[in-house]
Protein backbone atom coordinates (compact mmCIF):
# COMPACT_ATOMS: atom_id res chain seq x y z
CA UNK A 1 0.00 0.00 0.00
CA UNK A 2 2.30 2.49 -1.27
CA UNK A 3 1.35 6.28 -0.63
CA UNK A 4 2.26 8.80 -3.10
CA UNK A 5 2.38 12.58 -2.70
CA UNK A 6 2.20 14.77 -5.88
CA UNK A 7 3.68 18.23 -5.47
CA UNK A 8 2.90 21.02 -8.62
CA UNK A 9 4.07 24.34 -8.96
CA UNK A 10 0.28 25.53 -10.80
CA UNK A 11 -3.05 25.16 -10.03
CA UNK A 12 -4.93 22.60 -12.42
CA UNK A 13 -7.97 22.19 -13.09
CA UNK A 14 -10.23 19.44 -11.16
CA UNK A 15 -9.87 17.12 -14.32
CA UNK A 16 -6.33 17.85 -14.54
CA UNK A 17 -5.69 16.72 -11.05
CA UNK A 18 -7.66 13.56 -11.16
CA UNK A 19 -5.93 12.54 -14.28
CA UNK A 20 -2.70 13.25 -12.54
CA UNK A 21 -3.26 11.67 -9.54
CA UNK A 22 -4.96 8.57 -11.73
CA UNK A 23 -1.39 8.82 -13.68
CA UNK A 24 0.67 8.27 -10.19
CA UNK A 25 -2.01 5.61 -8.98
CA UNK A 26 -1.58 4.04 -12.57
CA UNK A 27 2.33 3.53 -12.57
CA UNK A 28 2.20 1.88 -9.16
CA UNK A 29 -0.34 -0.73 -10.07
CA UNK A 30 1.53 -1.49 -13.54
CA UNK A 31 4.69 -1.24 -11.70
CA UNK A 32 4.54 -2.42 -8.10
CA UNK A 33 1.50 -4.56 -9.01
CA UNK A 34 -0.56 -3.62 -6.07
CA UNK A 35 -4.35 -3.92 -6.51
CA UNK A 36 -6.40 -0.65 -8.56
CA UNK A 37 -8.35 -0.48 -5.25
CA UNK A 38 -5.39 0.32 -2.97
CA UNK A 39 -5.11 3.75 -3.85
CA UNK A 40 -3.33 6.17 -1.19
CA UNK A 41 -2.52 9.45 -3.59
CA UNK A 42 -2.46 13.01 -2.69
CA UNK A 43 -1.67 15.83 -4.96
CA UNK A 44 -0.87 19.87 -3.30
CA UNK A 45 -0.44 22.84 -5.61
CA UNK A 46 1.82 25.13 -4.34
CA UNK A 47 1.92 28.90 -5.12
CA UNK A 48 5.21 29.48 -7.29
CA UNK A 49 7.04 31.88 -4.78
CA UNK A 50 6.90 29.17 -2.09
CA UNK A 51 8.04 26.36 -4.82
CA UNK A 52 11.84 27.07 -5.74
CA UNK A 53 12.61 24.30 -8.80
CA UNK A 54 15.98 24.63 -10.81
CA UNK A 55 16.77 27.41 -12.91
CA UNK A 56 17.42 25.97 -15.79
CA UNK A 57 13.96 24.55 -16.67
CA UNK A 58 11.55 25.67 -20.03
CA UNK A 59 8.64 25.60 -18.29
CA UNK A 60 8.96 26.22 -14.73
CA UNK A 61 5.67 26.38 -13.83
CA UNK A 62 5.36 22.51 -14.50
CA UNK A 63 7.79 21.63 -12.02
CA UNK A 64 6.47 18.22 -10.39
CA UNK A 65 7.57 16.50 -7.46
CA UNK A 66 6.39 12.86 -6.72
CA UNK A 67 7.35 11.28 -3.24
CA UNK A 68 6.71 7.68 -2.66
CA UNK A 69 6.31 5.88 0.77
CA UNK A 70 6.13 2.51 0.14
CA UNK A 71 7.20 -1.00 1.85
CA UNK A 72 10.52 -2.64 1.16
CA UNK A 73 11.39 -4.98 -1.13
CA UNK A 74 10.93 -4.42 -4.49
CA UNK A 75 13.49 -5.35 -6.71
CA UNK A 76 15.23 -2.42 -8.56
CA UNK A 77 13.99 -3.46 -11.84
CA UNK A 78 11.20 -2.64 -10.42
CA UNK A 79 11.44 0.79 -9.19
CA UNK A 80 12.75 1.57 -12.59
CA UNK A 81 9.91 0.44 -14.38
CA UNK A 82 7.86 3.01 -11.52
CA UNK A 83 10.01 5.87 -12.59
CA UNK A 84 9.29 5.15 -16.49
CA UNK A 85 5.60 4.54 -16.25
CA UNK A 86 5.28 7.81 -13.85
CA UNK A 87 7.30 10.14 -16.10
CA UNK A 88 5.04 8.34 -19.44
CA UNK A 89 2.27 8.73 -17.72
CA UNK A 90 2.38 12.40 -16.77
CA UNK A 91 4.14 13.44 -19.89
CA UNK A 92 0.76 12.31 -21.68
CA UNK A 93 -0.77 15.21 -19.81
CA UNK A 94 1.70 17.39 -20.88
CA UNK A 95 3.92 17.82 -18.37
CA UNK A 96 7.85 17.85 -19.14
CA UNK A 97 9.43 14.98 -18.92
CA UNK A 98 12.54 16.64 -17.48
CA UNK A 99 10.68 18.46 -14.98
CA UNK A 100 9.75 15.58 -13.23
CA UNK A 101 11.54 14.38 -9.86
CA UNK A 102 10.36 11.06 -7.97
CA UNK A 103 11.95 9.79 -4.69
CA UNK A 104 10.99 6.41 -3.14
CA UNK A 105 11.28 5.67 0.54
CA UNK A 106 11.27 2.20 1.75
CA UNK A 107 9.73 1.51 4.67
CA UNK A 108 9.79 -1.67 6.83
CA UNK A 109 6.38 -3.07 7.08
CA UNK A 110 7.00 -3.07 11.19
CA UNK A 111 7.09 0.38 10.76
CA UNK A 112 3.85 1.15 9.16
CA UNK A 113 0.35 1.15 11.07
CA UNK A 114 -2.35 -0.33 8.81
CA UNK A 115 -5.68 -1.17 9.37
CA UNK A 116 -6.72 -0.02 12.32
CA UNK A 117 -2.94 0.07 14.14
CA UNK A 118 -1.65 -3.20 13.19
CA UNK A 119 1.87 -3.21 12.27
CA UNK A 120 1.83 -4.05 8.32
CA UNK A 121 4.32 -7.32 9.07
CA UNK A 122 1.56 -8.84 11.20
CA UNK A 123 -0.98 -8.66 8.01
CA UNK A 124 -1.75 -10.24 4.94
CA UNK A 125 -1.36 -7.24 2.49
CA UNK A 126 -3.37 -9.61 -0.51
CA UNK A 127 0.13 -8.62 -2.68
CA UNK A 128 3.54 -9.50 -2.84
CA UNK A 129 5.88 -6.60 -2.26
CA UNK A 130 8.72 -8.94 -3.94
CA UNK A 131 8.27 -8.29 -7.18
Amino acid sequence: MPTALIEVRRRYSEADEIAIIDAVHGALVAAFLIPPQDKHVRLIAHEPHRFACPPHLAEPEFCTIVSIDCFAGRSGQAKRNLYAEIVDRLAALDIPRDHITITLREIEPENWGIRGGQAACDVDLGFNVHV
